[in-house]
This record gives structure tokens, sequence and C-alpha cells, in this order.
């Protein structure tokens, strides 16, 4: 091993010690009153309104993705969101009882936190993370991004000015500083409690292998369907929206969208009057090209503004475009255009009817973002059962602005996060959003009850009536 190597090792293990010694204190004297305070005071670090504008300009400036007013959007809604969620849950002592099972549950810290933090969301996701491992009673080390290091120190500052407002240790909240490693967030993996890993798939792998239990989310590469039966003009509209936020940096942004042939054209005329442009000939070729540069995506174009794609494209577009769109009748290998963009860019398929329109969907998810989610704009309510019970996917979002619904919004019941779990068909340990009760324990106490012992003749009745005995 290196001297550096050394050196980064031992300086993640001083940051654990200190956040162990402040966690014990945390939870020892710990109180639902306390952690709902802890929790409050990190979220107002990033709710007061003009730290939330410097952060995401800071965030922007630095990574070079999304962009600032949708940032600043971002951060204020996600974050109070998750406070609404976690207003009135139970994370200290005892949180339910049920004397005719004899059960009684008590809330339990997991520890110290280990918390990987993606350069697409270097504010929002971090303050997501902390005030969940506060309001359950743990301490939290984020380890940022190379590109996302100074806004973290700025953001994690903030929070521990609050938290000394409130008489709490700051080194409950702690980061990984520069230069970032590899080696300085394996070793934060190998010795935390919980990995909690947002980002790249690398990064969820390592979380997974790292010994420790871990909590990874799968890759995004949403598709939607808009079929026969959609109000399109609706459609386009929240298409456009979810699209356009933060220039496509959410994992939940439409890679894909899927039309009935039948209102194809009605359609494309909806989203050119929302702003998407699409794109035929040498256009589209053009814009392949650049970005998918060398089979890789082109990191000058990726959650950037508009006009800046453009011009790394050689297109020129009118001012009231907002988005791109290229055709494709391939899906996989060949076809990179199937996959996560990243960007103002959505892959156009056309299917023949709504049974055509599920088929394409699902061999998109078999080359990229099994188990994340799925859209669907329709008039149709079994149409969306269906995707639920045959698709491989956590969630089906119907008729909403995807990249807002599916992490959670005020008019749905998904818990608001920046983290989708995306179950066995993602190689998750979760199929839900990241939430407070993934940062917990719980302690069954069990009593005994009055015997419920059935009888052999009464559970296989109804099997002896099938076979006849």
């Amino acid at each position: 091993m290196t001297d550096t190597a050394q050196n980064d090792k031992e300086l993640v293990e001083s940051l654990f010690a200190r956040a162990r010694a402040a966690q014990k204190e945390y939870e020892a004297n710990g109180s639902q009153q306390r952690y709902d305070l802890a929790a409050k005071a990190a979220a107002w670090a990033l709710m007061d309104e003009g730290r939330n504008l410097e952060l995401a300009t800071m965030a922007v400036e630095l990574t070079g993705l999304g962009n600032v007013p949708d940032k600043v959007t971002k951060n204020h809604r996600k974050t109070l969101g998750l406070l609404r969620d976690l207003e009135t849950a139970k994370t200290h002592g005892i949180i339910r009882s049920d004397p005719a099972l004899g059960m009684t549950e008590i809330a339990r810290p997991i520890g110290v936190i280990g918390a990987v933090v993606p350069s697409t969301n270097p504010v929002a996701t971090p303050t997501n993370n902390i005030v969940n491992a506060l309001k359950t009673g743990n301490a939290i080390v984020l380890s940022p991004s190379p590109r996302g290091v100074g806004v973290c120190e700025k953001l994690v500052g903030y929070i521990h000015a609050e938290l000394r407002r409130l008489g709490e240790n700051p080194d409950l909240v702690q980061f990984v500083p520069a230069p970032s490693s590899k080696v300085r967030t394996q070793r934060l993996m190998e010795i935390c409690d919980l990995v909690v890993v947002t980002g790249s798939q690398d990064n969820v792998r390592r979380g997974y292998s790292a010994g420790t239990p871990s909590i990874g989310v799968g890759a995004g590469n949403v598709s939607t369907i808009v079929d026969e039966t959609a109000d399109l003009a609706a459609a386009a509209a929240k298409i456009r929206q979810s699209k356009t936020f933060d220039n496509a940096t959410s994992c939940s942004s439409e890679n894909g969208i899927i039309v009935v042939e039948s209102v194809r054209e009605a359609f494309l005329e909806a989203l050119h009057a929302e702003g998407a442009r699409h794109l035929l000939g040498d256009e589209a070729t053009a814009l392949r090209a650049a970005l998918f540069e060398g089979g890789k995506l082109n990191r000058h174009m990726i959650a950037r503004d508009l006009p800046q794609m453009a011009a790394v494209a050689g297109l020129s577009l009118d001012a009231q475009a907002r988005f791109l769109l290229i055709d494709s009748t391939g899906i996989g290998a060949g076809h990179p255009e199937t996959g996560e963009k990243l960007s103002l860019v959505s892959t156009l398929y056309t299917a023949r009817d709504f049974d055509h329109a599920q088929q394409i969907a699902s061999d998109i998810m078999d080359t990229l973002g099994a188990g994340h989610s799925v859209g669907l704009h329709s008039s149709q309510r079994d149409r969306a059962l269906r995707l639920g019970q045959e698709m491989p996917t956590c969630r089906v979002i119907v008729n909403q602005a995807h990249c807002f619904a599916t992490g959670g919004s005020f008019d749905n019941g998904m818990p608001f996060s920046l983290s989708m779990g995306c179950g066995s068909w993602g190689g998750n340990s979760i199929d839900d959003n990241l939430n407070y009760r993934h940062f917990m324990n719980i302690t069954k106490v069990v009593e005994p009850i009055p015997e419920v012992v059935p009888s052999v003749e009464d559970m296989f009745a109804d099997y002896h009536r099938a076979v006849g005995d």
C-alpha cells in the first residue's frame, strides 16, 4: 500500500471515529423531539432561500450539470416534501404495539451511515440522506463526487452552523474532503454501519461488495407510453415539464417515448407546441454522432442547456425549442439511443398498438433500467395495472410528469426521495423509494399470547378437495 493510500484510509477512519462518538451520545440521550429538531436543523440549512440559491449556483458551476432555477426548485421541493413525510413519523422508542399479537416494536438507530453522493444532485441528495439519518438517531459521513466536493463542504458547513444553534455536535454530519479518491470511498464503505449509494452503478456494485450492509439503487432509463386514449396535449406538457427539468439530470427523466401509431402525428404536433423538435435526416445523424461520441455519452452535452448542446452537434434551433426527439426502430446493441442519455434528448418509438408499446418498453428495460419505472399516459386504468403485473418494474407512473412523480410529489403518495430502489430486477436490495425506514433497525419484543393451533384437517382441506383425496 502506498503512503497516499494509507493516509487516505487513516483520514476516513478519523472522520468515522468522530462520527461514532457523536452518534453514541446522540442515541444515549435521544428522544423523538431531539431527533426531530436535529433533522429540521439540517433541512433549514438548505431551505433558507439565500443559501439554497447559493448552493444551487455553486453546484452548477462546479459540476457543469443542470441549471440553477431548477436546482433551486428541486432543493426546496424535495426537502419540504421530505419534512412533510417525516412530520408524524415515529423513529424513537416504542413505535408500535399490538397486544393481540403480543408484539411491541422499538426503533433503534443503525449507527454511522456512509452515503455516496452523485454529481447530478450534489445538494438535494445529501440533504435528503442527512435529514433521514438524523431523524432516526444516526450520524452520517458523506462521500461526494470529485466535482461536488466544494458544494458538499459548503452545505455541511451550513448544517454544522444550524446544529450548533441547537447545541448538537456537528460531528454528527461529516464529509470526506478533497481530493476524492476510490480508496477513501472504499474505506468509508468498509467501516460504516450502512452504505447508501446513489449514482454510478460501479459505486453501487462496490457498495454491495464492501462487506457492509448496503442500499444501492438501480440505473434509470425511463420510457413512457402514450396510447390512443391519452389526453395528448396534457401528456405532451407533462413530458416537457419532466424532460427539461434541471436539463434532464434526473434518473426519472423520459429517455424513451413510445407512442401508438394511430395518434403519432397528433401527438408530435402537441409535443412541438411544447417545444420538442423532431430531428430527421442529417440533423438526426449529426445529433447522434455528437451525443454518442466514441460510443460513450459526450460529457459536453450531458445535462447542458439546449443551445450549448446544439452548438456541439452543429444544429440550428429556433428560440422556442426546449428538447429534441430522434427516431429509433432498434433496441439494444448497436442502438445507443436505447439507453440513458442524461440530456435534453428523448428517443421516439412508434408502436402498432398498446401490446406492441408494452413490448417495446419491456425490451428497453431488458437493455437498461430494469426495475426502475415506466410511464403511461392513458385513460385506461386497466392498462396501468397490466403494466404493474407484467413488466419488470417497481413503479408505474400514470398521467404524471415522470421525474416529479417517481421521487415523490405533493399530489401522489410516493415518499419524497432522490434514490429509487429497483428491486431484484435492478439488482437492488429495496424496491421502494429510499426513506427513513431504511435508516433504522426495529427491535421486536415478543410476549406470549393464547395459542392458535390449526388442525391438520383444516389446513389441508382445500388441497384434498383439489386432488380428490
